[in-house]
C-alpha cells in the first residue's frame, strides 16, 4: 500500500474494529487522525492524530475532517440510530474536502430484520447517495460478540443458545480490520464483495466451546424459539459462505483470549 496524500480519519478508532484499522494503517506508515467524543488520553502515546467531536450532534467534526483523503466509519451504537450519525458526518465531509467515504456494514443486515440491522441499511444508502466516492463493506459477526452470547450467562445454571440448525459464520476482527484498512487506501469501489469467516458453525456448537474454554461445567439448552428474527437466522440469513475470506477460527480465538487472561 502506497502512503496517501492526505489524513486517513477513523470515527470509533477506539473501538474493537477501528482499533484493528488504525493499528494496521500505523503500520504501513498513514496518516490517521482518530475521530472521537473524549479528549485524547494523556497517557496514549500512539502515533496518531487525534480530533474531539461528536457525530450525534455534528458538533466539532468540521475541523475533524479537515484535508481528509479517506474516512472510515466505524463508530456504531447499537442502542441507538446510526443514521443520525452517518448523515451527519456525510454533511461534515461534503462541506469539506469530499472524501472517500468506507463504510462497515453486517452480511445479512438486509435478510435479518432486526432494528439496528436496518439502521445499517438505512446508512448503506446514505452513503451511497451521498454524492462523496464511497466503498461499503459488509463483514460477519467477530468472534468476540459469539463469546459473549455465552459469556454473559456466567451467573446462570444453564446455557442457553439458539437451537435447531441457528448457524453464523464468526471471523477475526483483526482480518476485517485489516480489509477495511486496504480498501481505505485504494480507489472508491462502491458496494465490495461480503468477508465472512472460514467456517459456518451451529450456535450450539461454538456456545459449548465458548463455556468450555471458561471452564464452566454445566449444560448447554438449545431454544427452539419463534419470531422473524431466530427464522432468519435458521434460514442462512448471516452467512456469506460464498465469500469465507477469512482464515482465524473460532478455536485459535478462544486459545488467544485464554492465554491473554
Amino acid at each position: 500500500m502506497e502512503p496517501s496524500s492526505g489524513a486517513i480519519v477513523v470515527t470509533g478508532g477506539t473501538g474493537t474494529l477501528g482499533r484493528e484499522v488504525v493499528r494496521r494503517l500505523l503500520e504501513d506508515e498513514y496518516e490517521v487522525r482518530v475521530l472521537s467524543r473524549r479528549p485524547h488520553p494523556r497517557a496514549d502515546r500512539t502515533p496518531r492524530e487525534w480530533a474531539v467531536g461528536d457525530l450525534a450532534t455534528g458538533v466539532g467534526l468540521d475541523a475533524a475532517l479537515e484535508g481528509a483523503a479517506t474516512v472510515v466509519h466505524c463508530a456504531s451504537a447499537p442502542a441507538k440510530d446510526d443514521t443520525v450519525a452517518t448523515r451527519h458526518l456525510v454533511e461534515a465531509a461534503l462541506r469539506g474536502s469530499r472524501p472517500h467515504l468506507v463504510y462497515i456494514s453486517i452480511v445479512g443486515a438486509d435478510r435479518v430484520p432486526l432494528g439496528y440491522y436496518r439502521h445499517k441499511v438505512a446508512c448503506e444508502r446514505i452513503v451511497a447517495d451521498s454524492g462523496l466516492p464511497w466503498t461499503t463493506l459488509r463483514a460477519t459477526q467477530f468472534h468476540d460478540l459469539i463469546a459473549r452470547l455465552t459469556t454473559v450467562q456466567r451467573a446462570a445454571p444453564v446455557v442457553c443458545t439458539l437451537g435447531g440448525d441457528a448457524r453464523v459464520q464468526p471471523v477475526e476482527v483483526r482480518e476485517v480490520g485489516d480489509r477495511l484498512a486496504e480498501l481505505a487506501v485504494g480507489e472508491p469501489a462502491g458496494r465490495v464483495a461480503d468477508f465472512g469467516g472460514p467456517r459456518v458453525r451451529e450456535l450450539r456448537e461454538l456456545a459449548r466451546l465458548t463455556a468450555r474454554a471458561q471452564g464452566w461445567h454445566r449444560p448447554v439448552l438449545p431454544l427452539r424459539l419463534p419470531g422473524k428474527v431466530v427464522r432468519a437466522v435458521r434460514d442462512g440469513g448471516l452467512l456469506a459462505p460464498d465469500h469465507a475470506q477469512g482464515r482465524g477460527t473460532f478455536e485459535e480465538f478462544l486459545t488467544r483470549r485464554g492465554a491473554m487472561r
